[in-house]
């Protein structure tokens, strides 16, 4: 049935509307999810101030009738707050923090020497744990950033510290995900302004194919983790929210330079340097500085922050494990061995702070990012076959604040520009050499041929980008006693552009066994006419929202809110299909009896909508049994809606844009028959031949890719229910929280075979009970094949999270962190946790679900900080997890005609569970890692300080195995004995690392 839209509402118009609205209603001041929040209880009519003490910004609030007060859009930092009968106290905030200080109270007391300097404030003062709020949240301080071992100054890794997060970085891509979702899924709010990526996959810009940092770590002050249930004001995602505040400058000139590095001669050799007998060249350096200060004293200050990355990261180049190195040519076996490739990468961080008048902020800050970055070097592909994947970006925000005695508000004018654009090092062809694989032939008509070494040309050229301009604001009311109620609205303008070309050169096939100057196969792309392989669109993104925390009583708190978001993405709603193939579509009478409607992925210019019903209601409580907030019970329940990357979406437009001509030359070892083989032209190994054979055998149609003209926006439904705790051990206090936590995320996109046989069938032997395999790869008359995409990939995780931790403060100098997760999690389709989007085993995804891919079941994170004195410190972190499940197909207990049906040990078809490492049998341990640091602060004349530090990174060089043999065996059996067995000599991490840095500060 087709959908009319004939009343379809212009979006702009709406959203400038409501944007005019909520201008109108308010001025300007910081948002929640960044800024600071105190509140309490003092003597009614009574006068609060705070001052923070290092750039001079100033609060007043007054006690109302019942005596209760809230001052809001406060940046995390050093206050002195003075009022009611508590005389005066020294706090310190964190980001987005809500802390409870009652000032009908005495203060503790402070030291009466010195008490007024700006040194003693920031030194005694006191951290307010919030214990009261809803969300599932883990705060990551400054001192755990500036101390805790490391080695890539990438801020998020820190982010590992939380209970359900994991960051990886394999060399070539870092990224941090939660719970049995994605990257994709997470979301990074820095300065309350969200870095989502809208193109490519790794959830914000910048973590598609990058070990880079999205952030100078210099400029970030602290950051929180949201695992679940966060408040209506985070949108665009349905994981983990982090949320980040920048660092401003003070009324003290302060700054610092930086170096670190280690060498290949700084480390234990890898297992294929120690197979080589030597190690390979290796560097990795970082440098950077930040200076912070004040133009004019308690009005306008600045910080400005650069770090750079100068990395020559050793990689490996080597042939399939089936294949005897002896027996290949000597120009073949000369490419393979230990080798590196380059990474460097500038970041560059300015902010301006001007502070108006007391209640009126205005800031400014820009950030800057450029990458050089080569990969595809390593496996089978030679140094020759990289591509250069640069990686910019630029972002710019404006904020003016305004904050009054019952309201708040913060505005936002943003603007940025983010690039993914991978091409070859080398123009020209590239060569595959192959051999036929010796353990399993094939057939002589189809043999099963194994790729040995690629050279020349990369196989990728890609140009997409986000860029464009959005306004947000938000407002807070605290004029009702017992409410703050926030409401707020965001309007998005980006330009988005997709576009695509696999291979972009020729590939010419050579069989090492028969020849290597004559090819037996080319592989090239050729435009094909009519279809246009570049997509872009203006895409408008509206949000909106409205949420109450209401202290129902001293104790009670509950969270109520609900928003709404729908994006316009033209390139969508106003796609016509060229009428050509639509005809084809529906005269083809394969699919005229199946299981689906063809009509509902023919787009025909009016037929498609904005998912319009993304309406998220968030509800959480928290209760204090005590009323001193030790002992707080909390939980909640909500939705979030994510977003479809716009390269999915994209897939539409460049799927079968090019024309792939694989034309077979006809040679003893490869006697092919058909139309596409011939004899060996040398004509062909020319760009002129290729096009004049083209020319001659023109090929219409292609692939044909299509969405669901109700395509819908994906979600996840959250539920959680904990406990915190301030518990006196040892005469310090030390915070605990236990949460279990149920996710269930649905409507994340896939695409599955719309081909189908004669009959309809999606099985060859469906009438006999076939299930699985045997997909019809059958072409649309005079096209390719048909691929559908929709929503329907899913995820359930069950969760319990449980962290301990005691803070080190100065006037406590040692600090524990215990960070335990159990997941239990589960997807509908084995790897789409690691970014898998394509489904062609069965017509369309089942309700059955296999063990997530990439999340380990048990994991434990055990950090520690600790200073003796004499300007020493020493800091700790010490992973362990259960082995991570990773995909491996399982039909050995199936009937050759692919049958799925659950074995013991692992679901059929499904995930490989557990792993045994003949060199290292440990069973229950998947990843080990244990590192120190140490640091040394020399005090030089005036204010200068020298620190030397030392990390080492794993110290007990312990292998973190992460090749294996995945091969069940055959339909029907025998098992494979070796599966599961480790079979390659990639790992996981750093062997045994020195790191040396220095520093410089003032």
């Amino acid at each position: 049935m087709k959908k009319s839209h004939s009343k379809r509402y212009n979006l702009n118009m709406l959203s400038c509307a409501l944007a005019a609205c909520l201008l109108m209603a308010a001025p300007t001041a910081f948002a929640q999810s960044t800024s600071a929040t105190l509140r309490g209880q003092v003597a009614a009519g009574s006068t609060i101030t705070v001052t923070n003490v290092e750039t001079g910004l100033r609060r007043t609030a007054q006690g109302g009738a019942t005596g209760s007060y809230t001052i809001p859009g406060l940046p995390p930092g050093t206050y002195r707050v003075e009022g009611g009968s508590g005389g005066t106290r020294d706090i310190t905030l964190a980001v987005g923090q809500v802390a409870t200080v009652n000032l009908g109270q005495a203060a503790p007391a402070i030291p009466a020497d010195g008490v007024t300097t700006l040194d003693r404030v920031v030194a005694s003062a006191e951290f307010v744990p919030e214990t009261k709020t809803s969300e599932v949240a883990t705060y990551v301080t400054a001192k755990q950033i500036e101390m805790l071992p490391q080695n890539s100054r990438n801020f998020l890794a820190f982010a590992d510290t939380v209970p359900g997060m994991l960051f990886t970085d394999n060399g070539s891509e870092s990224r941090i995900r939660s719970g049995a979702q994605g990257a994709n899924n997470i979301n990074v709010f820095i300065d309350g302004v969200g870095q989502k990526n809208y193109v490519t996959p790794g959830g914000i810009t910048g973590q598609d194919d990058s070990p880079g940092n999205p952030f100078p770590q210099s400029a970030i002050g602290e950051f929180k983790v949201i695992t679940s249930n966060y408040k209506a004001e985070y949108d665009q995602i349905s994981s983990a929210a982090i949320t980040a505040v920048t660092r401003s400058g003070s009324n003290d000139f302060k700054g610092a330079v930086f170096w670190d590095r280690y060498t290949e001669a700084w480390r234990k050799p890898t297992p294929d340097e120690e197979v080589a007998g030597s190690k390979t060249e290796e560097k990795y350096e970082q440098f950077g500085a930040w200076v912070g200060g004040a133009i004019i004293k308690d009005r306008l200050h600045y910080f400005l922050s650069y770090e750079g990355k100068d990395i020559i990261r050793p990689v490996s180049i080597e042939p399939p494990a089936q294949v005897n190195l002896a027996n290949l040519p000597e120009s073949i076996r000369s490419e393979f061995g230990a080798t590196s490739r380059p990474f460097k990468s500038d970041l560059y961080f300015g902010k301006l702070s001007f502070q108006a008048s007391d209640d009126h902020l205005i800031e400014f800050s820009a950030r800057r990012r450029e990458e050089l970055n080569l990969s595809g070097i390593g496996g089978t592909g030679a140094r020759s076959y990289a591509t250069d994947i640069p990686n910019k970006e630029t972002r710019l925000d404006l904020r003016s604040v305004y904050s009054a005695q019952d309201w708040m508000n913060d505005a936002h004018i943003t603007y940025e520009s983010a690039g993914y654009n991978p091409s070859p090092v080398e123009n020209g062809t590239s060569a595959r050499y192959v051999v036929i694989n010796p353990t399993n032939p094939g057939s002589a008509s189809n043999p099963n041929l194994l790729t040995v070494l690629n050279t020349g040309s990369g196989p990728s050229f890609q140009d997409k980008s986000q860029k464009g301009w959005a306004i947000q604001d938000d407002f807070t009311w605290f004029g009702i006693d017992g409410h703050t109620i926030k409401a707020g609205f965001k309007y998005k303008k980006i330009d988005l552009k997709a576009f695509q070309q696999f291979p972009p050169f020729p590939r010419y096939w050579y069989d090492i066994n028969e020849s290597m100057t004559l090819p037996f196969r080319v592989e090239y792309t050729s435009p094909r006419s009519g279809r246009d392989p570049f997509v872009s669109t203006g895409n408008t993104q509206v949000g909106i929202y409205i949420q109450d925390d209401w202290e129902v009583t001293d104790k009670l708190m509950v969270n109520m809110g609900i928003r709404w978001d729908v994006e316009d993405n033209p390139s969508y709603t106003d796609r016509v299909l060229d009428p050509t193939i639509a005809a084809a579509l529906r005269n083809w009478t394969n699919i005229q009896n199946t299981d689906y409607d063809i009509e509902d992925y023919i787009g025909n210019g009016s037929n498609r909508s904005n998912d319009k019903n993304n309406f998220a209601p968030r509800l959480g409580f928290s209760y204090d049994l005590t009323g001193d907030q030790r002992h707080v019970i909390f939980g909640g329940a909500g939705r979030a809606y994510d977003r479809t990357i716009f390269d999915y979406m994209a897939r539409e437009f460049y799927g079968g844009a090019f024309t792939t001509y694989t034309i077979n030359f006809r040679t003893p070892l490869h006697p092919c028959t058909g139309t596409a083989c011939i004899a060996f032209n040398p004509a062909l190994a020319t760009p002129e031949g290729l096009a004049a054979y083209a020319a001659a055998n023109p090929v219409a149609g292609g692939e044909i890719q299509l969405l669901n003209n109700d395509f819908k926006t994906p979600y996840s439904d959250q539920y959680s229910l904990g406990m915190r705790n301030r518990v006196e051990l040892w005469g310090q206090d030390w915070n605990t929280s236990v949460t279990l936590q149920h996710i269930r995320s649905r409507d994340n996109f896939y695409m599955h075979l719309g081909s189908r046989r004669p009959d309809g069938s999606f099985h060859q032997y469906e009438a006999q009970g076939q299930t699985w395999g045997g997909s019809p790869f059958i072409a649309v008359p005079g096209y390719g094949n048909l691929i559908l995409g929709d929503n329907g990939f899913a995820f359930n995780q069950n969760s319990l999270l449980l962290s301990i931790d005691k803070p080190y403060t100065d006037s406590s100098p040692w600090g524990v962190g215990i960070a335990y997760t159990y997941t239990d999690g589960e997807e509908n389709r084995p790897n789409a946790s690691e970014g898998e989007t394509y489904l062609f085993d069965y017509a369309s995804v089942r309700d059955q679900f296999y063990t997530s891919t990439g999340v380990p079941k048990h994991r434990l994170v055990l950090t520690g900080i600790y200073s003796p004195g004499w300007d020493l410190t020493f800091s700790s972190k010490l992973v362990l997890q259960a082995p991570t499940p990773i995909f491996a197909v399982n039909n050995t207990l199936s009937p050759a005609n692919g049958t799925c049906t659950p074995i013991t040990g692992a679901a059929n078809c499904g995930a490989l569970n557990s792993f045994y490492d003949p060199v290292m049998p440990v069973y229950d341990i998947g990843y080990k890692q244990f590192d120190l640091a140490a640091e040394k602060r020399f005090q030089l004349p005036g204010d200068f300080a020298f620190k030397l530090r030392a990390d080492v990174l794993n110290v007990f060089n312990w292998r973190n195995w992460n090749q294996f043999d995945t091969g069940w065996g055959p339909a029907g059996g025998p098992v494979n004995p070796n599966v599961g067995v480790v079979n390659g000599n990639n790992i996981d991490g750093p062997t045994r690392t020195f790191k040396l840095s220095v520093r410089l500060e003032w």
